[in-house]
């Protein structure tokens, strides 16, 4: 009975000594007692304390002082991005509407140059005895026949004793494009106009300085 008390106290024993040690874990008795030593705390480094005030000074919200330019507010970013194409689309569509009034104005002037080609082109090919010089008003006529010509003879030089129908008068210009005798004059002073201002002189100032001789003399009268 004695051998046996002994066994079962010292079973006993081993099963106390077992349980678990600071680290959090089942351990055995038997271990290495320095293994039981409390975890040290580290030494060097520490996390960011987690308050509003760290250290006493009071932390300043990005959030509340850049509210405009938030760059986390997503529903402004997409506002800000709808506005800007919606920006970008209306200048494109202003730019283009310029664009297209030219280009329909270049047309009209294309088309205008070419009807006064095909104008300029048919009339050079009207029959005429005579060499035509540029500066001269030839009157244009139609026979019977369906014939147009030429002539330097007028209307009113034939008087009423007129053989043909009376088309038009013309006046050949000096790039050998026909003008309308009624539209001559006035191209005429325009060319004219255009043709004196290279021979105008121009009145430039004694000097380049500016002068203030106006001003001192309307001061002095004061």
């Amino acid at each position: 009975m004695g051998l046996l008390a002994q066994a079962l106290q010292s079973r006993a024993a081993r099963v106390v000594g077992r349980g678990r040690c600071c680290h959090g874990r089942r351990c055995n008795a038997r271990d290495d007692p320095g293994s039981h030593r409390k975890p040290r705390s580290s030494v060097g480094g520490a996390l960011v304390e987690l308050t509003p005030t760290p250290g006493g000074l009071a932390l300043v919200s990005p959030y509340h002082t850049h509210r405009v330019g938030d760059p986390l507010d997503l529903v402004a970013l997409a506002e800000q991005v709808q506005k800007a194409n919606e920006f970008v689309r209306a200048n494109a569509t202003n730019k283009l509407t310029v664009i297209a009034e030219q280009i329909k104005h270049l047309q009209e002037q294309a088309r205008k140059v070419l009807e006064d080609a095909r104008k300029d082109a048919d009339l050079h090919h009207v029959a005429c005895n005579i060499v035509k010089k540029p500066g001269n008003i030839y009157y244009l006529y139609k026979r019977e026949s369906g014939q147009r010509y030429f002539s330097i003879i007028s209307p009113k030089e034939w008087g009423t004793g007129c053989p043909h129908d009376f088309l038009g008068a013309y006046k050949l210009q000096h790039d050998l494009s026909w003008a309308p005798y009624e539209n001559a004059e006035k191209q005429d002073a325009k060319i004219s106009i255009v043709n004196k201002l290279p021979s105008q002189p121009v009145a430039l100032p004694p000097s380049a300085e500016p002068s203030f001789r106006g001003f001192t003399s309307t001061e002095s009268g004061l």
